[in-house]
């Protein structure tokens, strides 16, 4: 009796032993992030036409963050949050501008813990351009980079192309246009289908004794808007959702042409649905290509008795036509909400199907995979580990993330924000202008509350939460009594301000 019953503790002591190994073992992970992607452009979200199977089962296998932002919505300073785990006011990189990058990154951190670490696809808008900034191996893919490896593998494999530049410009493409064609060649040859191919490689060639931070970067769905044939055609003859239409917009002032930028435009009739069709189309192709990719990520770390870990995000969206914009740098939901989903292999915890309505950004990224990886973050961070979410064990991140973006397609078109995951507060430093939209029954803001006398303490309150926010910013913002209109807002910053003081989640009485 008493041998059994020792017997029965050696073999407990060992399964804890064994179990608490395991999760202290670093997990690989493998981020997924297409450029430009709305967060409300997967199926599982509620979206009435795109089809995204794969990525909904991944959401179904970990959490989804349905109020995740980009807290600076164009991709230069979304990447360096990105990159970096501070807000644009700690950075100074506020706007479509950048700089190098002088703290530590989230790949420079991971490969100094012991991690292989390697960028395949649309590199992270490094300043300088060849600067790795951690990344061991990069295999740099674009649409509009000439002689990158991408471009390369096209003109080695169809010469008549002149390259991707070339093949952009006959089919009467852009990079940041609406218009859209078809993909002309084969399907084996699409900067997506590329990217995915060169990964693939890369869980096969990298060793399996060093754990791997694989960043899988798409150009897609980013104009030039080039789905394969089949994609396209597929949402040109499908009822097609419309756009978003505020009540608050003056419509007159738009024509179907659109401004010098291709920023504000009225996109209708068969632009929009070539413009929707070109977009979603590409969504479609990239959730498709993605299943073998996620599955070898996983065959390769289960066979190798390591934990997983997948994500997937985007730096910001695209306006797609509502309310009249195109492009980015708006604090929209098409603009600056993006998806986020995080999952995992079952020994790290995390809850299976989880949803979360919480304000959360791409900034909580490094602290929370670095967490995971067992690795100390910096004190300069300022994104919140999100694992307590993930786990179950606490459903509150922060009280309000602020966006915003500096001057870039105009003076009107600069922004600060404020939002609580609910309502979302926009003031526009050039004119003033504010915006209260509820999203939780208005989610495409197409109803503006600020005359709402119902709303008025929550203008007030949300007004006087980001003049205190903007009290110490150099452009001179606020007094710290008011707002303060007319100031110049550049795209770096040239001296630090204070982040947010209530980053970290409150306590609750």
């Amino acid at each position: 009796m008493v041998k059994a019953s020792l017997n029965s503790l050696v073999l407990c002591t060992l399964g804890l032993f064994l179990t608490l190994h395991a999760f202290s073992a670093p997990p690989d992970i493998l981020l997924l992030m297409p450029d430009q992607m709305r967060g409300d452009s997967l199926g599982i979200v509620g979206h009435p036409l795109v089809r995204t199977p794969h990525l909904d089962e991944l959401a179904n296998q970990g959490i989804l963050f349905r109020r995740a932002y980009t807290t600076c919505p164009s991709c230069i300073p979304a990447r360096h949050s990105l990159l970096t785990g501070q807000f644009p006011s700690t950075s100074g990189v506020v706007g479509y501008a950048g700089k190098r990058i002088t703290s530590p990154t989230l790949p420079e951190l991971l490969k100094r813990a012991g991690y292989s670490t390697r960028l395949v696809g649309r590199y992270m808008h490094q300043i300088p351009m060849n600067e790795s900034y951690g990344f061991e191996k990069e295999i740099r893919g674009s649409t509009y980079v000439g002689d990158d490896d991408y471009d390369n593998f096209l003109r080695k494999s169809a010469p008549d192309t002149g390259g991707i530049r070339d093949l952009v410009t006959k089919l009467g493409l852009s990079y940041n246009g609406w218009e859209a064609r078809p993909w002309p060649l084969e399907e084996r040859l699409h900067p997506t289908v590329w990217a995915i191919n060169q990964a693939r490689k890369v869980l096969g060639e990298t060793t399996p004794t060093r754990p791997l931070f694989l960043t899988a970067s798409f150009f897609a769905p980013h104009p030039p808007l080039f789905p394969p044939k089949s994609d396209f055609e597929r949402f040109m003859h499908e009822p097609l959702p419309p756009v978003a239409h505020g009540d608050w917009v003056n419509w007159k002032e738009l024509t179907t042409k659109g401004d010098e930028q291709g920023h504000r435009v009225l996109l209708e009739g068969a632009t929009l649905r070539a413009t929707q069709a070109g977009y979603f189309g590409l969504i479609e192709q990239l959730d498709r290509e993605l299943s073998p990719l996620i599955n070898d990520f996983k065959a390769r770390s289960e066979k190798a008795h390591h934990s997983w870990l997948i994500l997937l995000t985007s730096d910001h969206g695209e306006m797609l036509g509502d309310h009249g914009f195109f492009r980015k740098c708006e604090p929209f939901e098409g603009s600056a909400n993006i998806p986020l989903i995080i999952a995992g292999s079952s020994d790290l915890q995390l809850k299976r199907g989880l949803r979360s309505h919480e304000p959360v950004c791409l900034e909580d990224i490094m602290p929370t995979l670095l967490e995971l990886a067992g690795i100390p973050a910096p004190t300069n961070l300022d994104g919140v580990s999100l694992v307590k979410v993930m786990r179950g064990s606490t459903t509150e991140v922060r009280q309000l993330l602020h966006l915003e973006h500096a001057t870039c397609y105009s003076k009107e078109q600069a922004f600060h924000a404020l939002t609580d995951g609910q309502f979302k507060y926009i003031w526009r430093p050039q004119t003033g202008t504010e915006h209260l939209f509820d999203l939780k029954t208005d989610p495409k803001e197409e109803h503006d509350l600020t005359q709402s006398p119902a709303h008025k303490h929550d203008v007030d309150q949300l007004r006087n939460r980001l003049i205190a926010e903007l009290a110490s910013r150099p452009e001179g913002f606020s007094d710290g009594k008011r707002l303060i209109t007319g100031r110049p807002y550049p795209p770096i910053q040239l001296a630090k301000s204070k982040p947010l003081e209530n980053n970290q989640p409150p306590d609750k009485k």
